[in-house]
């Protein structure tokens, strides 16, 4: 679904202007400064003029679209630019549609048959095509067979805050003694990276908002993806060989897989800033990758068995000049290396265009921070993996009770940390990859009201009980979280055990408030919901069946030395706990004796009299075993014991094999754990 940015409909103002006779004047981003800066007028005098005022033939595109379209302007917005250069350079994403169509009407012969499966791809498609952020790009290009129908109106979408937006802007463009001031192209014909901009930088309040940013903030907003920043500096990239290997794999596979990729070289001071190094690179400047590849090696037919080649990346610099002067450079001896052939399906030019290719160690040794956008693929007719996405809306906010305040900042404040948002999710696999991104709403277009810079926002991860169902009030088992950083988005990948999770997101401060989205996505469906309960409700029903008067949670740590009921030596043990009839069993662990179950339950108990059970059992084919099991009362307080396993009916202390660890905290007060 698409939403008009402040209700403006593109259809309908179109439509208008046609039946006036006039060309579209936007009432909320006129031609003044105000649209242009937050206060003072930084650049001269502007003129504001639509492009067939600059241009005996203004196009939408000139030969297409492609990564040395676009050149940067007099705004400091190399981060975005370089996010265009990237959507640009991904020739498929505008090809595929035009490819699709053929295979469209076949698909629309058997909508009856495929009428559940047409839905899916339906919703594919039209992802696909957002992806563009120039929707119906042929209807808004300029018709010189038809002049009366051109309105001077465009529009653009941009995914903001878990949703398509649909940015409605006129064509009238910033000038300067007749020059485009701001983001431009090669060919003065061509207007779309004005154009886009200009709809971005009304999104944000004016121009000058895109003045320092975030490529990974644009990255999303072009793609509805998921931005990964990555650290070049940490995991051993520079000089571990294996580590690099791994790197440039997952590169490969998110440039193959139509992601969108950036890089940088951190500046660390303000003299720092756009400093051209010997090398011709620039740091605290925002690059564009185009390309990766391996490049085959040699010449001639021999070239084809060879088995060594050669890791390369391709980038851009948004200034449309400057390159890379090293090994690899445009006109460097290395490329005798490679055959004519090779060198054209690379489309390895000499000229000084900003773009240049360099090989991934020489990239991993003077690059420092590089962003893999991913295009999250949650389509089942895909032949690529598939994710299962979880979409959670929520807000920090004060409150003075407790128990309602949702702004407890980070971890540092112990006593407000848990009164934040938790949001509850399912690992069902033995171990899945779990990708988590916590958004904010953007808050660039408040900055002229002194509010819109962006809260230092990160989440933690818990382990919890098997059964909990409302909020944690007691610090859990933290297995990872984010950093904290004031920027758009946090994102986290990480490898998690089956369990049940449960994450905290928060401000690193407390008492701030803001929007923000949490978005989760695995292998399988992670039944991903908020905890907003902080105990069981009273009912009309609790007055006959009782309501707890206690909390119990007992962990089961570990085991050892159990029976070996296989024919391997070992067995397949796994735990359940039971109390007041409710069960929790944890997963089977494999070819064990001594397993480490770690696992929780948690219980709301009406009868403190009644015993907690554990038992262990032997999982198999056809029947599982009984290992052998403990009784435990369960009074107020905290007890760890370990303690010998009974067979059924307890008739004696020791007459099973194997011990069993548990610990156990019970509480009268139903919030305290």
């Amino acid at each position: 679904m698409v939403v008009p940015y402040e209700g403006q409909s593109y259809s309908a103002l179109k439509k208008r202007s046609q039946q006036d006779g006039r060309l579209f004047e936007d009432p909320l981003f006129p031609t003044n400064d105000r649209s242009l800066f937050y206060q003072n007028n930084s650049v001269g005098h502007v003129t504001w003029r639509r492009p067939q005022e600059l241009s005996r033939n203004p196009r939408l595109f000139v030969d297409g679209i492609s990564a040395h379209d676009l050149h940067q302007g007099q705004l400091g917005n190399c981060w975005f630019v370089a996010a265009c250069s990237s959507l640009a350079s991904r020739e498929a994403l505008w090809q595929k549609q035009r490819r699709l169509l053929v295979f469209l009407s076949w698909m629309i012969l058997m909508e009856t048959v495929w009428s559940k499966r047409w839905m899916v791809l339906e919703t594919e498609l039209g992802d696909t095509f957002r992806v563009l952020v120039i929707p119906d790009w042929k209807d808004q290009e300029w018709d010189s067979e038809r002049p009366e129908s051109y309105a001077g109106i465009f529009h653009f979408q941009f995914w903001r805050l878990g949703q398509w937006v649909d940015v409605v802007i006129d064509d009238r463009l910033p000038t300067l003694n007749g020059n485009l001031i701001y983001c431009h192209s090669n060919d003065t014909n061509e207007f779309w990276s004005a154009l886009v901009e200009k709809a971005y930088a009304k999104m944000c309040g004016c121009y000058e908002a895109l003045d320092g940013g975030n490529t990974a903030d644009a990255l999303v907003d072009f793609t509805g993806g998921v931005s990964e920043p990555m650290d070049l500096t940490e995991n051993n990239y520079k000089t571990d060989e294996n580590q690099r290997s791994q790197l440039f794999e997952r590169v490969l596979k998110v440039h193959n897989r139509g992601g969108l990729i950036s890089c940088s070289i951190r500046a660390t001071t303000a003299a720092d800033m756009e400093l051209r190094l010997d090398c011709g690179l620039v740091k605290g400047h925002a690059y564009a990758v185009t390309d990766v590849r391996r490049v085959r090696l040699g010449h001639g037919l021999l070239a084809f068995f060879r088995s060594d080649k050669l890791t390369m990346i391709r980038m851009r610099n948004p200034w449309g000049q400057r390159e890379w002067t090293g090994p690899w450079s445009d006109s460097s001896e290395e490329w005798q290396k490679v055959s004519k052939s090779e060198r054209e399906r690379m489309g390895v030019t000499v000229e000084d265009d900003g773009e240049f290719w360099m090989t991934f160690d020489d990239f991993i040794a003077n690059f420092t921070d590089l962003i893999l956008c991913r295009l999250i693929n949650t389509s089942y007719l895909s032949l690529h993996k598939t994710w299962e996405e979880a979409v959670m809306r929520g807000s920090w906010h004060r409150h003075d009770d407790p128990l309602l305040n949702r702004a407890g900042g980070c971890s540092n404040n112990k006593h407000t940390f848990l009164q934040n948002p938790q949001f509850m999710f399912d690992v069902k696999k033995p171990e899945d990859e779990v990708l988590i991104c916590l958004q904010q709403k953007d808050r660039r277009a408040t900055l002229r009201d002194g509010r819109g810079e962006n809260l230092p926002i990160g989440f933690d991860i818990h382990r919890v009980e098997l059964n909990r169902k409302y909020r944690i009030h007691a610090p859990q088992q933290k297995v990872g979280g984010s950093i904290y950083i004031n920027s758009r988005s946090v994102f986290l990948r990480t490898d998690l055990p089956e369990g049940r999770y449960v994450i905290i997101t928060t401000t690193f401060e407390p008492g701030l408030e803001g929007e923000f989205l949490l978005r989760i996505f695995t292998d399988v469906p992670s039944d991903c919901s908020e905890l907003t309960l902080d105990e069981p409700p009273q009912t009309c029903w609790s007055g006959l069946c009782g309501f707890p008067s206690l909390v119990s949670q007992v962990h089961v740590l570990q085991a050892d030395g159990l029976a070996a009921h296989d024919s391997d030596g070992a067995s397949d043990p796994y735990v359940i706990i039971t109390c007041e009839g409710e069960k929790v069993r944890s997963a089977v662990q494999k070819n064990t004796c001594s397993p480490s179950f770690n696992t929780k339950g948690l219980f709301y108990r009406k009868r403190s009299n009644r015993p907690i059970s554990i038992q262990i059992f032997n999982h198999n084919v056809l029947l599982d075993s009984f290992l052998g099991q403990v009784t435990l009362p369960a009074e107020p307080g905290e007890i760890k014991k370990t303690l010998h396993l009974k067979d059924k009916g307890d008739r004696r202390d020791n007459d099973l094999p194997g011990t069993i660890t548990v610990a156990i905290v019970t509480s009268s007060t139903l919030t305290s754990i």
